[in-house]
């Protein structure tokens, strides 16, 4: 029937509300558009701009500033090229390659094996490593091996994956010192024993002061020089007043007497040695000469050690704070024609002091080099006294 109700008619379905239709605010749109990183990039811009400006301001500004000009609100081009585009790109360069190498840096570096770390003390004479505080010292030494070995390569790793702009600001931010492109007089490339023998053997055989005749050649210098002087007035005031030409006399007297006594002993013991066969064992005939000539230098540097100590040792006798030692003279007090006078002048007595410096000077100036006395020549060898001890002396010894 029409009146009959079913669930149809009972439950009608459900309306749903229209949907809203409506624009999006001003202040919507904005929030959804908001990045962070734009606005970031943007500060970044207006900070590089603010600089720029401020360095043009400061280039400007010192060239002229008692006849500044206006600021001028339009630059040209090539103004706006070298003083903005230019340093917005030096200082963005300069930014990325800082961000990259603290970037680099932060990455972590293979650690040294304690391999590496036990070889290195297994090369350390065991001597060095017994002690107080040994340990200690050895930890320390391990910790900055360590920390060398981290920063080398990191920035090891660091040259390799960048390349550093040319830009003079850099070289002021960084302090570190630039490495080495390659290994400087290493090569690793062969194993270094038998090149380190090879030469060992070439510098022996060119080394001619490890010789064993240049041993035996030290040990007779030594003996025959070690305490003796070639003149030694430290007993002279023993002795009592001396005046000045028997002064010089003596200083003549005994010159002589050391010349002859080192020559008859010492130069006599050198000559007795090279006139043995076996003195030349293991000199190759091409070699005699580089020989000959070790064994004057060796011979003049003993014969100048013994002049030198000679004349300091003079010298020292006229020392201001030490008078226990100085010499006697004996000195007249004369009064002629209403004037007083020392005799021997004071000019006179000077002159009898340095004349001792002089004659050690010319002590031992004749004597042969082994290569002449073996050959029959002239040549002498070179004895003298180096210029600025004469002078060391003589200005010492007049101002005593």
């Amino acid at each position: 029937t029409s009146n009959k109700r079913t669930l149809r008619t009972l439950f009608r379905p459900a309306a749903l509300p229209p949907p809203v239709i409506s624009e999006m605010s001003p202040s919507q749109k904005k929030l959804l558009a908001y990045h962070k990183g734009k606005e970031q990039q943007q500060m970044i811009n207006q900070l590089l701009i603010d600089r720029a400006l401020e360095v043009c301001y400061i280039t400007t500004g010192e060239t002229d500033k008692r006849n500044a000009a206006p600021p001028i609100t339009e630059l040209p081009s090539t103004v706006r090229k070298y003083f903005f585009i230019e340093p917005l790109k030096i200082l963005s360069f300069q930014a990325d390659y800082l961000f990259l190498k603290k970037c680099v840096q932060s990455n972590p570096v293979v650690p040294i094996q304690q391999r590496w770390l036990r070889s290195m003390l297994a090369m350390v004479p065991q001597s060095l490593m017994e002690g107080r505080d040994r340990e200690l010292l050895t930890e320390d030494l391990l910790k900055e091996i360590v920390k060398d070995y981290e920063t080398s390569m990191q920035r090891c790793v660091l040259r390799r994956a960048l390349i550093k702009p040319d830009i003079q600001e850099l070289d002021k931010l960084e302090d570190e010192a630039s490495l080495p492109l390659l290994p400087l007089g290493l090569d690793f490339s062969s194993t270094w024993r038998n090149s380190y023998i090879r030469a060992k053997r070439q510098i022996i055989s060119m080394l001619h002061i490890l010789h064993p005749t240049m041993k035996t050649l030290l040990d007779f210098g030594y003996t025959a020089f070690f305490n003796f002087l070639v003149v030694d007035f430290s007993s002279s005031r023993l002795k009592g007043q001396v005046d000045c030409k028997s002064f010089k006399t003596d200083a003549s007297l005994s010159c002589s007497k050391a010349e002859e006594e080192i020559m008859s002993t010492w130069y006599q013991r050198v000559t007795d040695l090279f006139s043995q066969s076996d003195v030349l064992d293991g000199v190759k005939l091409d070699q005699l000469e580089p020989f000959y000539n070790c064994v004057a230098v060796l011979m003049s540097n003993q014969l100048k050690e013994l002049l030198q100590r000679t004349t300091e040792v003079f010298v020292k006798l006229f020392d201001p704070e030490d008078r226990s030692r100085l010499p006697l003279f004996k000195m007249d007090l004369t009064f002629d024609e209403n004037r007083m006078e020392f005799y021997p002048s004071l000019q006179d007595l000077e002159e009898a002091i340095l004349f001792v410096v002089d004659c050690i000077g010319q002590t031992l100036q004749n004597v042969r080099t082994i290569r002449a006395w073996l050959t029959g020549g002239t040549a002498t060898l070179d004895a003298e006294l180096p210029a600025h001890t004469v002078q060391w002396a003589k200005s010492t010894l007049r101002k005593s």
